[in-house]
């Protein structure tokens, strides 16, 4: 028994369909997500990592190929020259780790983010402006950040929700 991880492609935004058939039939499987953000309530709050692709651990040779191939909303392996591609045991290990600290600080959102940092401010009254990110609030995804108003010394927290921020890229000279 040689049980290895492959990627299995999905039909675009199938990704949960695929996942939740691996899961009745008993596969062992890994669906990379993150938390986001989005500005309409009712969207996903999870949204995947790799849209379109799925990690599966299997024994092919026991299995084969037609299974995935042939599963509804699934595009079969990742393959190069015919041959599905393996994945090997640390780098999805790697992967969930990475996942899980990113959702643990708080999503897509705050992933890096660290008192300090510059953020633009993207919707709202204060569209527009930089400020200095301070801290996450607890409760409704809201954060505090740093403003200068006014060509003012002092900085002005104000509280926003946290998906009307985005941190600045410091530009590479």
């Amino acid at each position: 028994m040689s049980l290895q991880w492959y990627v299995i492609r999905s039909k675009p935004r199938k990704e949960d369909v695929v996942w939740r058939q691996l899961q009745a039939q008993g596969f062992e499987n890994y669906y990379p997500r993150i938390k986001v953000h989005p500005v309409n309530p009712r969207s996903r709050k999870l949204r995947p990592y790799f849209p379109g692709y799925l990690f599966v651990h299997i024994d092919l040779r026991e299995l084969g190929i037609s299974l995935f191939k042939w599963m509804p909303h699934s595009l079969g392996f990742v393959s190069f020259d015919g041959t599905p591609a393996i994945v090997p045991d640390h780098i999805v290990q790697g992967l969930r780790n990475r996942i899980q600290e990113i959702n643990e600080a708080g999503g897509e959102i705050f992933d890096g983010l660290e008192h300090g940092d510059q953020i633009r401010i993207q919707s709202g009254p204060f569209s527009g402006y930089e400020a200095i990110f301070d801290v996450r609030l607890p409760g409704a995804e809201r954060v505090r950040v740093l403003l200068r108003l006014l060509n003012d010394r002092r900085l002005v927290p104000v509280e926003l929700g946290a998906s009307q921020i985005r941190k600045v890229k410091k530009q590479v000279l």
